[in-house]
């Protein structure tokens, strides 16, 4: 007699990423429907300048154009972050709960950084320097984000994908951010010229630290 042992067909939930990226993708739509001028200009960036100089006030952080687009910033590279652990082999890329704690982790890093950019600026009365060197910064980081999102969605939907693959494109993000980085201190220059003490000691604290021990924390914690 021929003995059957049945196992349990287990499936892989995407269905809330599948949400997410529509979300993401919704909101792009309607934030080029409402802000039309201001996003052609934007998704010109890599081309042309025009955008950080035609929207360089300080209040442009507080944006709904900004806000819209920095809940989709955060949804990309909360999903690059999850999609290349699991691609490196330190997670499951359909781990909804694993998403929810880097988003988290994401939103925490985000805002204690621009709190703790707050104080400082407010001590040093460089509250005008701080704002408009974020929102360039801001700026380009999002365009990047928003790159890397049709590229989330083939990562999450096609396997297998090499190991060489994330690590190029964290590279070229590396690259790309201190390209960007350096713009904007050129940008800047004769008002970082004016402010230069405290200019290094915000490079110190929120440019340089966050970073080191972050990396730091993160290879030990998957050693």
């Amino acid at each position: 007699m021929t003995e059957y042992i049945l196992h349990p067909r287990i499936t892989e939930n995407t269905d809330w990423a599948t949400l997410l990226f529509l979300f993401c993708f919704a909101t792009i739509a309607i934030t080029k429907s409402v802000f039309e001028n201001r996003f052609a200009d934007f998704a010109n960036l890599l081309f042309s300048d025009k955008y950080n100089k035609v929207y360089r006030e300080s209040n442009n952080l507080k944006n709904g154009f900004t806000i819209a687009l920095f809940f989709v910033q955060v949804v990309s590279l909360a999903f690059f972050i999850q999609l290349s652990l699991h691609i490196y082999g330190h997670g499951e890329k359909t781990d909804w709960m694993q998403y929810i704690q880097i988003t988290n982790f994401l939103l925490f890093f985000i805002l204690t950084k621009v709190l703790i950019e707050k104080i400082i600026a407010t001590s040093f009365h460089i509250e005008e320097f701080v704002e408009q060197f974020n929102h360039q910064k801001v700026t380009y980081r999002t365009y990047i984000a928003l790159i890397l999102l049709p590229i989330n969605m083939l990562f999450f939907y096609f396997d297998p994908i090499s190991k060489v693959v994330p690590t190029l494109i964290i590279a070229i993000v590396i690259v790309a951010n201190l390209v960007t980085y350096f713009i904007s201190v050129k940008n800047y220059q004769n008002l970082i010229l004016s402010k230069l003490f405290y200019f290094i000691l915000y490079l110190c604290t929120l440019e340089i630290a966050p970073y080191y021990f972050l990396y730091y924390w993160f290879t030990k914690g998957i050693a």
